[in-house]
């Protein structure tokens, strides 16, 4: 009896392997309509999305509608205390102890700030909070932040809102052998379901995106795209695909064949 493969982040099963933003779509309907579209379960919100009051409202209300579990995050936040101020609001305001951690440290290309990165999470998971921290693909840096108590790490595929894909896929690969026992999710850079694909073939165990469907010329079709690709990439990883092999070798076998073809 095959066991189901499904996520799971804290100890919490998700039944789906791709995590979906909230923000850049063309209209709220748009949004709703490729959330659904995805077969998300998990949707990730920011407190400093910049809205009216009544407009914001109407926002976290169709949010709600969706029925996933939310995960808020700390997007924009450039200081340790800035970061943990506003995961202590999330907390507050969603009602609940997951936060994505985001510390942006270059303006450039939004890196993470790896020091103050390790920082904000000692202090978050001392607080009680289960983080996903986003940071870059540094085996060290992963292996800091397994040590000090996360579970899952979000480690980027390209700069944020790039669509270059998996920009080093060997570090990502390293990642995956190293920390075998983490819930590892791609977050960030990914522009194709064909980059989703391969962050699940290399065993990542899910893929978070939002510009990537948001900025589709059809959201909602790029939506039911990724949703395949990340089912086809977990069947292919669990499948384990053949060899590499430096030489051809016929998929034809020779039985049955003239004694003249046979060598």
């Amino acid at each position: 009896m095959q066991v189901k493969d499904t996520l799971n982040i804290y100890g919490e099963a998700i039944n789906s392997r791709l995590l979906i933003g909230t923000a850049l779509y063309p209209s709220p309907d748009i949004m709703t309509q490729s959330i659904k579209a995805s077969g998300a379960g998990v949707v990730t919100v920011s407190l400093r999305r910049q809205q009216s009051a009544e407009a914001g409202d109407d926002f976290w209300q169709l949010i709600k509608n969706t029925g996933l579990k939310i995960l808020p995050n700390t997007a924009g936040c450039h200081s340790v205390k800035e970061a943990v101020t506003l995961a202590q609001m999330c907390r507050e305001v969603f009602a609940t102890d997951w936060i994505k951690l985001e510390l942006i440290g270059d303006d450039y290309n939004l890196q993470p700030d790896p020091f103050a990165l390790l920082e904000a999470t000692e202090i978050l998971i001392n607080d009680g909070f289960k983080v996903l921290p986003y940071c870059t693909d540094d085996l060290v840096l992963c292996q800091r932040l397994n040590d000090l108590g996360c579970e899952v790490l979000m480690p980027w595929g390209a700069p944020i809102g790039t669509g270059k894909g998996l920009l080093n896929s060997y570090n990502l690969k390293t990642i995956r052998e190293r920390l075998p026992n983490t819930t590892l999710i791609v977050d960030a850079g990914l522009g194709l379901p064909s980059h989703a694909c391969q962050a699940l073939e290399l065993g990542y165990d899910a893929v978070l995106l939002n510009s990537a469907i948001a900025g589709a010329g059809c959201p909602i079709t790029m939506s039911r795209a990724f949703k395949a690709a990340v089912e086809a990439g977990r069947f292919a990883y669990n499948a384990k695909a053949m060899p590499e092999k430096d030489l051809a070798a016929p998929s034809t076998p020779t039985i049955g064949m003239p004694f003249w073809h046979q060598q």
